[in-house]
């Protein structure tokens, strides 16, 4: 199941803050959640990007490079992240040429539909049940924010 927020692109509209207080509602209720970020920026992460335009960089336990809200997600809902958490539309293309430099779709013509678009909700479905708690166990429920070029 999963519980979409999205907002355009337009900053500080309280997304993020959202996400997090529904994810603890929802595990108020039992349920174990955790939480994905996408983002329409072309970068592959927050790393290079400049703090003036999009904030500070929030470092993952596994190096990911992200922004603040997935620091907020982790503090609010009591779970531990990956950099597959955080889907940017420079990490997708970027996968989607690498399968295509291997063959991967056997001289197919990549497209924006289906390849890009299957890519992205095959990454969703991967990565929402990728263990963020001490229990180790898959999670059933995630909550994710999403920035939308309009």
């Amino acid at each position: 199941k999963y519980i979409v927020v999205t907002g355009g692109v337009v900053s500080g509209l309280g997304k993020g803050v959202t996400i997090s207080s529904m994810g603890r509602m929802l595990q108020g209720c039992g349920l174990r959640v955790t939480s994905i970020k996408i983002d329409p920026y072309l970068n592959v992460d927050a790393g290079t990007m400049s703090p003036f335009e999009h904030g500070e960089t929030y470092v993952l336990n596994d190096g990911g490079e992200t922004d603040l809200d997935l620091g907020n997600y982790e503090r609010f809902l009591s779970i531990s992240l990956t950099s597959d958490h955080n889907i940017t539309t420079g990490k997708v293309y970027r996968k989607v040429i690498g399968k295509e430099r291997r063959g991967d779709y056997l001289g197919k013509t990549v497209q924006v539909v289906p390849h890009i678009t299957n890519e992205i909700q095959d990454w969703i479905e991967e990565v929402a049940y990728v263990p963020v708690d001490d229990q180790g166990n898959r999670h059933w429920d995630a909550v994710d924010e999403n920035g939308v070029n309009a």
